[in-house]
C-alpha cells in the first residue's frame, strides 16, 4: 500500500506552441502525488514550469486518446499535453470490407495530389465524388503569410482520425439514421438539401428512399490526407475525398470530416509571416 500512495515523476510530451515555450519535446514533472487527475497535473505543470503559461485550454492525452479531466494519472502512463488544434489509418481488422469504406487517413510530408485522391476513391458503384481541398491563403490575421509549418502527433493522429471516420459513418453512412428530409416549419412537404420539396438526395421522391421505397445505398468511400512540415502559399494542406452512390451522403460526409478534423485531430498549424509567427489556436 505504501508504494501505491507514493509520489512519482511523469514525463509529459509537448507539441507546437507548448514545445516552443518549454524549449524541449518533453518535460519531467516531479513528485506527482498518487490520485492526481489530469486537471491536477495541469496545475502542477503550471507551477513547476510557468513559461508554459495557462494550460486551461490544453488537452491531456494518455496513450492515444483524449483523457477526461477526472482521469487519474498513473505511474507508467504515456502522457502528452496538447495545445488547441488548428482548426488515421484504416482499421487493422481483417475482413471483406474495403479499407476506404472504413476510412483511410495519411500524413504526408510531400505535396498532395487532389486528382490522384479522387481516383483512389472512385468506384463504378459511386455516382458522386466530393473533393475538399484546403489551401494556404496569402493573408491572414491582417498579415502576409510566407508559409505554414504543420506539426502532428503522429502516434495519436491515426487512431483519432479512425474514431472520426467511425463517427462519420454513424451519422451519414449505411448504419446511420435516414438521410434528413426535415419537415417544413409549417408542417408541409419535406425539403431535402439537394432536391426540391419532397425529393430525396438522388432527386427521387421519398427523402432517403429510392423509387419503390427501397433505402438508398449510403456506402461511403473516404480518404483524408494531411500535410506535415512546410506548406507554401497556394499549396494544399489537407484534402478530403468522399465517394458515395448518391451526392447527398457524399456532401454531408465531406463536411462532417473537415469540420470534425479541425476540432479533434492533433495537428497544429504555425503561420509564418515576414516578421514573426503565430500558432493558430493558441489562446494565450
Amino acid at each position: 500500500m505504501a508504494e501505491a500512495s507514493a509520489a512519482f515523476d511523469v514525463e509529459v510530451r509537448l507539441f507546437a506552441v507548448l514545445r516552443e515555450r518549454a524549449g524541449a519535446d518533453s518535460v519531467q514533472i516531479l513528485g506527482v502525488p498518487a490520485g492526481t487527475t489530469t486537471e491536477g497535473l495541469k496545475r502542477r505543470m503550471e507551477a513547476q514550469l510557468p513559461d508554459l503559461g495557462d494550460l486551461s485550454f490544453a488537452s491531456v492525452v494518455i496513450g492515444d486518446e483524449y483523457a477526461k479531466t477526472e482521469r487519474i494519472v498513473l505511474p507508467g502512463d504515456s502522457v502528452a499535453m496538447l495545445p488547441p488544434v488548428s482548426g488515421g489509418a484504416p482499421s487493422s481488422e481483417v475482413g471483406s470490407i474495403d479499407p476506404l469504406e472504413e476510412g483511410v487517413f495519411e500524413l504526408s510530408p510531400d505535396p498532395i495530389d487532389p486528382a490522384a485522391m479522387q481516383g483512389r476513391v472512385a468506384s463504378p458503384r459511386c455516382g458522386a465524388i466530393v473533393l475538399f481541398t484546403g489551401t494556404t491563403r496569402e493573408i491572414n490575421r491582417g498579415q502576409d503569410v510566407s508559409r505554414l509549418d504543420y506539426e502532428a502527433f503522429d502516434e495519436m493522429a491515426g487512431p483519432e482520425m479512425r474514431r472520426i471516420f467511425r463517427d462519420c459513418l454513424a451519422a451519414h453512412g449505411p448504419g446511420g439514421p435516414p438521410v434528413g428530409m426535415a419537415a417544413s416549419p409549417a408542417g408541409g412537404p419535406a425539403e431535402g438539401p439537394c432536391g426540391g420539396p419532397g425529393e430525396g438526395p438522388d432527386g427521387s421522391p421519398g427523402g432517403g428512399r429510392a423509387a419503390g421505397g427501397a433505402e438508398l445505398d449510403r456506402t461511403l468511400r473516404m480518404l483524408c490526407v494531411h500535410r506535415t512540415g512546410v506548406v507554401g502559399v497556394g499549396e494544399p494542406s489537407v484534402v478530403i475525398a468522399v465517394a458515395s452512390p448518391h451526392r447527398d451522403a457524399a456532401f454531408l460526409a465531406a463536411r462532417f470530416l473537415i469540420d470534425t478534423l479541425k476540432e479533434r485531430l492533433p495537428v497544429w498549424k504555425k503561420e509564418v509571416y515576414r516578421a514573426g509567427h503565430h500558432w493558430i489556436g493558441d489562446r494565450s
